[in-house]
Formats: C-alpha cells, structure tokens, sequence
C-alpha cells in the first residue's frame, strides 16, 4: 500500500522555496527537493511536470495570495490603498528576492516573465480600476506601480508621478 502523505504538494512548494533562498535556482533540482521531503524523486514528478514547474506553481500561489489581499483592501482612501498595493508588491518582490535575483533563474525565465508582464498589470488594472477615472488611468497607474515598486522606488516618489484623476 503506498504511503499517504497530508498536504505533500505544500511540503514540496515550501521545500522548493527555501531550496532556492538558501542554495540558488542552480543547485535546486527536484532530486534535493524529494531529498528534503524524505520521498522519492518520482513522486515529485507525481505534482510537478520539471523544477520550472514547481517554481511556477510557488509563485504562483503566492501571486494569488497578493492580488486576493489587495482585492479585499478597502478603497475608500485612495493614497491609501495605492500605497497598500505598493507594499504588497514590495513585499512579493522581498520574499522572492533569492529567485529573481540568481542570474541562472532570470535566464531561464526571462521570456517568461517578459510573456507574464501584460497579464501581471491587467491584473493589477482590474485592481486599480474602481478607484480611476477610466481604463487608460488604471492602466497607467497598474504599469507605474509594478515597474517603478520593482525598481526600488518608494510609495511616497510614485504617488507624486501619478496622474491627478487617480490622486
């Protein structure tokens, strides 16, 4: 009878993560994160298709556990919730600071990330749209605030670049 493992998919994702902060996108493989979990190699691939996969699947979840936060945020004080979205996204960056940093991981994701871009700020217009004035603004501001928040540039400098209609 094979063995039953709770919640082995999440004990995968975290493993993989602090493989990746610790050891690098290199030195991760799916062999060292079975390692971690004490099961065999095999099972992994019973949950992700290759390493790319389970990276995905990481950020992925913790995407969604950002854009749901920022979803249930109030929006009765703009600046506030601009800055709420700002932090969110710098706080997303940090915790996955290790992976977008590694240079073997960037040039393994590029295209991907460059591909996820559009999505990304869609995602973040939808966000940002019941407080603009019209899809344009929303827009605008969504790209402002993924590209300058990545950069290292802090709420107080970007909310100032901002058009008036969203201020």
């Amino acid at each position: 009878m094979p063995k039953i493992i709770e919640n082995l998919r999440e004990e995968l994702l975290c493993e993989a993560k602090r493989q990746i902060a610790e050891r690098g996108y290199k030195n991760t493989t799916i062999r060292s994160v079975a390692q971690g979990c004490n099961i065999a190699v095999g099972t992994v691939y019973n949950y992700f298709k290759s390493k790319d996969m389970l990276i995905a699947s990481f950020i992925l979840t913790d995407w969604l556990e950002c854009l749901k936060g920022i979803e249930e945020y109030p929006k009765n004080d703009k600046r506030q919730y601009l800055g709420f979205i700002h932090s969110s996204l710098t706080d997303f960056a940090e915790k996955h600071m290790s992976l977008f940093s590694d240079k073997d991981a960037r040039a393994t994701f590029n295209t991907a990330f460059f591909q996820r871009h559009r999505q990304l700020r869609g995602q973040l217009k939808d966000l940002i749209l019941p407080i603009a004035e019209d899809d344009f603004t929303a827009e605008f501001v969504a790209e402002a605030l993924l590209t300058w928040t990545m950069s290292g540039k802090n709420f107080d400098e970007i909310y100032k670049l901002l058009p008036m209609q969203i201020k």
